[in-house]
């Protein structure tokens, strides 16, 4: 083998049930007093913040503003909340989009400048410093893996830019399964194929790092052995410890790079008007992507199939298309009401997204606007 590879895990978290109950200590242990409590209202309504924010008491501000996919405007609002309150960092109670925006909150809450400037496609890397306000992320979904992640998706008008920086790693992550045994089976499925997309994106990366790639496979293991049965039967705890380590173990192999899926999914999920779930567009791509990268890595496949559980030769685009009705996922991008016209603008900004650079086989503008219309259902 040829070349140098840069391999890097900067987190700390603490994993299993119980673990959110850690908070008030960890706090204490990062010198936080007035942190901001970042959340969206669905958690916050189902009373699973308040439980864990519960021993703060008063000495935490609430901003639970969080929509469906972060924005811009809604970081800027918790901004506010931030310095208007004298907040001195930030926790994250929620799914991934909460994470993400608790991240953008603790960067332009330190940093001068619009937040287009800090994305990775605008150089936004070298801009980031180490004044990054501190983060303790709860995840309370096991998809995202943002708790372990050092990026964070934020749309800023009509694009959903990456920014990412290892100052952007949250000081801490408290990873506690119970908190998903509430989730429904229908956000259980799109978070659960978010994990398994990442996973295999991941995996097949042609990036050199075999560390991640074995982090990789044994995420795709749990994922495929427990994924249906977290959403057929939400109380089986075994079930949401494994999806909840896939979710982790997706995003401990972020720097390993990711693929077309996301280079499609990101843009998509800035479409104006439509919230589609990060997780849902994945699983929906996910085949498509799987035929086209095929020809490129047949041994990584092979890899691939054993980890997932499957016979050899097995088609595994199929098997995840299979896995997807099985549990509730939408057939195509039809379904989810993404417009015809839409696909040769998403194709355009999928060549541009920098998931496309570490994909497993080479792809331009016409590629991706082939693979859109073989999603498209």
């Amino acid at each position: 083998m040829e070349g140098i590879a840069t391999i890097r895990y900067l987190t700390t978290a603490s994993f299993g049930y119980g673990a959110a109950a850690l908070l008030p200590g960890v706090l204490a242990e990062l010198g936080l007093r007035r942190p901001l409590l970042v959340t969206d209202r669905g958690v916050r309504a189902s009373g699973i913040a308040e439980s864990v924010a519960a021993p703060l008491g008063r000495a935490a501000t609430w901003f639970d503003g969080t929509p469906p996919n972060p924005t811009e405007e809604a970081v800027r609002d918790a901004v506010e909340a931030y310095r208007g309150a004298g907040c001195d960092g930030v926790v994250a109670i929620g799914g991934g989009s909460s994470i993400d925006l608790a991240k953008g909150v603790a960067l332009l809450a330190t940093h001068a400048g619009p937040l287009e400037g800090f994305a990775a496609v605008n150089g936004g890397l070298e801009r980031i410093t180490a004044a990054v306000a501190p983060v303790v992320a709860i995840p309370t979904t096991a998809g995202t893996g943002s708790e372990v992640g050092r990026a964070a998706m934020l749309n800023v008008g009509d694009r959903k830019l990456d920014v990412i920086s290892p100052h952007l790693f949250p000081a801490r992550a408290l990873c506690d399964p119970g908190l998903t045994l509430g989730l429904p089976p229908a956000l259980t499925a799109a978070t659960g194929m978010d994990a398994l997309t990442h996973c295999i994106e991941t995996f097949l990366s042609p990036l050199v790092n075999p560390p991640a790639e074995a982090i990789a496979l044994d995420g795709a293991a749990r994922a495929a052995a427990s994924l249906e049965r977290a959403v057929a039967h939400g109380t089986d705890r075994r079930a949401r410890w494994d999806m909840m380590m896939a979710s982790m173990e997706g995003a401990l192999t972020f720097q390993k790079g990711l693929g077309a899926v996301h280079g499609m999914a990101h843009p998509l999920g800035a479409l104006p008007g439509l919230p589609l779930h990060h997780g849902t567009l994945n699983a929906v791509l996910l085949p498509a992507v799987l035929r086209y990268n095929g020809p490129a890595v047949p041994a990584k496949l092979a890899r691939l199939r054993s980890a997932l559980g499957l016979g050899e030769g097995a088609d595994v685009a199929a098997w995840v298309a299979g896995l997807n009705a099985r549990i509730g996922i939408p057939a195509g991008l039809a379904a989810l009401g993404v417009p015809a016209e839409a696909l040769p603008r998403i194709a355009a900004l999928a060549a541009e997204d920098p998931a496309t650079e570490t994909n497993a086989r080479p792809l331009g503008r016409e590629d991706y606007l082939a693979l859109l219309e073989a999603s498209f259902g």
